[in-house]
């Protein structure tokens, strides 16, 4: 019920003023959640809070200006919110959807069932409706209609969630797939130029590889776990391949490598080996972290922002989706920051991905929530899809979820471990898989008709108001004039009065 002091306060006010109250909400709000982006300095954290808060501003100025209109609803906030989630997911430099409000119920196995409905948004629009009946409700305590139009709300709203929970159809088993993850970086700093010599990622990762128990399908090598090109480097290659002919076992491995074609750029890539230790295929990043992986304006900020140095090169987002087939088990591959996008996971599972694998580095972080955040994100992915999310850390959170959302196996930060488990891949379709952001696309149609009837009603207002003519107004009383003017203008009258 945290938005409801929000919603209360802008009750009445004019857009502007609404639009106040939602951008300093939206900063304390971003400003909490992601609070480890202190971690870059206030020159990140900042600039980030404001640009994410415009949204909510946003979304307040236009509330406010459909309530002027007399245009209101709680179901309409609801809807207005929604496709400002929408926007901020996707634009600019590819949007940011960590923060919406659906993914605060990821423990809650009735709002994953929603979530297989309608992705995160129907979450976030049913969530944002209840704060907005709540509201009203509380802003008018004397009046029966919101007392009633409020518990008629809440009954929607718990017969939707009931409704997908005893609807939900529980995904296919196909197979099983017997899987290590390899958690492999126990120093919460930086390394030393001694340990960077030494190789002493890609050794520790392998050292830990060497402690995997057959039988074993899949062994994942997290984001950034690699420091040289897997597929050229002799001494990285070839651990892959022993690691590999070691487990008769399919294995994934992730490096920053050189793009082609000039070699300017980067690819954060992961390069996937067969049992016999023979690259069967790559997949580079899609989605990049802004101002993390690319540098937008590069040549503008670079001499303003001493702490963009630390991003040297930018990388080369890749072009195709991560499809594999591994001896009858199709995966779908992402990339860190990328499993944060429902809207670009849902394409992986309608061309057939059985699982889902996440390869992270969220170690710059450290021991914030970050990497508990990515978890809970995970959750609603699978509750979207249908599908197991398996998500290799190479710090940590490493975890295990299944098709429902619910974590087996989750360990601790800057822990040296192996994940070994079965997760049962799953085939068949959720509502969302099916029908995709439909959520979306109907609060966007809402949010429009909302706008062009405020806009008829402006213009049809102007009309009535030409046609009746200017009203006369009353000659304004001049405090200043004295009694002789009075008299004189009282004999005036009396001169012209008719006989």
């Amino acid at each position: 019920m945290a938005l409801v002091p929000l919603f209360i306060a802008w009750r009445g006010r004019t857009p502007r003023s609404a639009a106040g109250l939602a951008f300093v909400a939206g900063v304390v709000y971003y400003g909490t959640l992601c609070a480890w982006i202190w971690y870059f300095g206030a020159i990140a954290i900042v600039p980030f809070a404001a640009a994410v808060a415009s949204y909510w501003a946003a979304a307040g100025a236009l509330v406010a200006w459909l309530a002027r209109r007399r245009i209101a609803s709680p179901w309409l906030t609801a809807a207005v919110w929604v496709c400002a989630d929408a926007v901020v997911a996707r634009w600019p430099f590819g949007g940011f959807s960590w923060g919406e409000i659906g993914y605060a119920f990821h423990d809650l196995a009735p709002a994953r069932a929603v979530a297989g409905v309608g992705s995160v948004s129907l979450l976030t629009f049913l969530a944002v409706a209840l704060n907005a009946l709540l509201a009203d409700l509380l802003g008018q305590r004397r009046a029966l209609g919101a007392y009633v139009r409020c518990h008629a709300g809440i009954a929607v709203v718990a017969l939707v969630v009931v409704t997908a929970t005893v609807t939900r159809s529980e995904p296919h088993v196909v197979g099983p797939l017997h899987v290590a993850l390899i958690q492999g970086n126990d120093k919460d700093r930086e390394l030393t130029p001694a340990e960077i010599d030494a190789r002493y990622l890609p050794a520790s990762h392998f050292a830990l590889a060497r402690q995997i128990a057959d039988p074993v399908d899949l062994i994942v090598f997290p984001e950034s776990s690699m420091d040289a090109d897997p597929r050229t480097d002799s001494y990285v290659r070839s651990n892959l391949t022993s690691v590999a002919r070691a487990h008769h076992a399919w294995v994934l491995a992730n490096a920053s490598v050189d793009a082609p074609p000039d070699g300017h750029k980067l690819s954060n890539l992961d390069v996937l080996f067969d049992p016999t230790g023979r690259v069967q295929g790559t997949y580079s990043k899609r989605h990049l972290v802004p101002f993390g992986e690319s540098v937008p304006f590069r040549d503008a900020l670079q001499h303003v922002v001493s702490e963009l140095q630390r991003v040297p090169r930018d990388f080369q987002p890749g072009r195709t989706p991560g499809l594999f087939d591994l001896a009858g088990v199709r995966i779908g591959t992402l990339i860190c920051f990328e499993s944060a996008f429902g809207y670009q996971v849902r394409p992986l599972v309608r061309d057939g991905a059985q699982v889902i694998v996440v390869s992270t580095n969220n170690r710059s972080y450290r021991r914030s929530a970050n990497s508990a955040q990515h978890v809970a994100i995970g959750q609603i992915r699978a509750a979207e899809t249908g599908r197991p999310v398996v998500q290799a850390a190479i710090s940590g959170i490493t975890a295990v979820i299944d098709a429902d959302g619910v974590v087996h196996d989750r360990t601790h930060l800057f822990d040296r471990t192996v994940v070994q488990t079965t997760v049962e891949a799953t085939s068949g379709e959720t509502p969302y898989v099916r029908y995709g952001e439909w959520v979306t696309q109907a609060s966007i149609v809402a949010v429009a008709i909302a706008v062009a009837s405020a806009l008829a009603i402006a213009r049809a207002r102007r009309k009535t108001s030409l046609d009746s003519g200017p009203e006369l107004e009353p000659a304004p009383i001049d405090s200043k004039i004295t009694g002789t003017e009075v008299a004189t203008m009282a004999d005036e009258r009396e001169s012209t009065a008719p006989p």
